[in-house]
């Protein structure tokens, strides 16, 4: 009798079984990005009482803003609420920042602990790897900025009384996926660059913080500068925001700053994938991978 398994076994797998597999897979790295966040807990901390403090100056000047327009006689109904119209750019741009940044900050984190050769040779693909990865920058952007947005609260007083939070809701969560994107995109920086790669990843998001109209409306900007705005997500992520926090637009209604932040997704994943390839590629040709500084 044979000892070797039969050729049935071996070649007919239950079906279901690899999609299970690789689930399972992206949800070790989001376990594993989990551990390596409570091993910094002290960054953390660092980072929410640096955004906490940034947020509060922000909004502090919404609040003069607002008592000197009331000072000056204008009248309620003609006056922007400028604390409200600061805090939603305010606690967006905290909640895509994280998002963008953290696919970054686990390919640095990942040399400082010597793993990252080990991670790309892994028998995973690398899809999978940033499926997990997007997957905790979404649970960890969403937790960073509720936390932010609790301590907020506790200082200024604002009205959501007309606001759609269904609606703005799923603006934020869909303008995830084309940060997402942004995010692998720059991820290669500190792939390629050990030595200062992720605090070049601040240029990239400082150029999109300019031309996204995150504290003012980007008809502000020069007009050679507008046409920028088009390509950032975080410009229709934070239209669509007010319009169901500040405007009470209906869910059915935001439908034009949906279908550009769909359109941006699609195009910025796929992208966002095949220039992270190419990166690795190239480090593991030239060795970079073997680097920790």
């Amino acid at each position: 009798m044979s000892v070797n398994a039969s050729p049935s076994r071996r070649v007919n797998p239950v079906p279901g079984a690899g999609i299970g597999r690789e689930a399972r897979a992206s949800w070790a790295f989001v376990e594993r990005n989990f551990y390596l966040v409570r091993r910094y807990w002290h960054l953390e901390l660092a980072f929410l009482v640096f955004n906490v403090t940034s947020a509060m100056s922000v909004l502090y000047i919404g609040e003069a803003q607002m008592q000197r327009d009331a000072a000056g006689a204008i009248a309620a109904e003609q006056r922007l609420d400028l604390v409200l119209y600061l805090g939603i750019g305010t606690v967006v741009w905290a909640y895509l920042r994280a998002v963008f940044g953290n696919v970054g900050e686990m390919v640095a984190w990942e040399r400082w602990e010597g793993t990252i050769e080990y991670t790309m040779m892994a028998p995973v693909s690398r899809l999978t790897h940033m499926l997990g990865v997007s997957l905790f920058s979404i649970i960890y952007g969403l937790a960073r900025s509720a936390l932010l947005l609790g301590v907020l609260a506790l200082f200024f007083s604002v009205d959501l009384s007309r606001a759609n939070l269904g609606g703005a809701a799923l603006v934020l969560l869909a303008g995830s996926l084309s940060f997402i994107g942004f995010g692998i995109m720059a991820a290669t920086l500190p792939l390629l660059f050990p030595e200062r790669g992720e605090e070049m990843t601040f240029v990239i998001s400082s150029l999109l913080l300019v031309v996204s109209g995150v504290y003012y409306p980007v008809s502000v900007l020069p007009d050679w500068m507008e046409p920028l705005a088009t390509v950032s997500p975080a410009t229709y992520v934070l239209e669509g925001m007010r319009a169901t926090i500040l405007d009470g637009a209906a869910t059915l209604a935001i439908g034009p700053y949906l279908l550009p932040i769909l359109v941006l997704g699609v195009v910025t994943l796929p992208l966002g994938l095949a220039v992270f390839g190419w990166a690795e590629r190239y480090a593991k040709r030239t060795g970079k991978l073997k680097r920790s500084g």
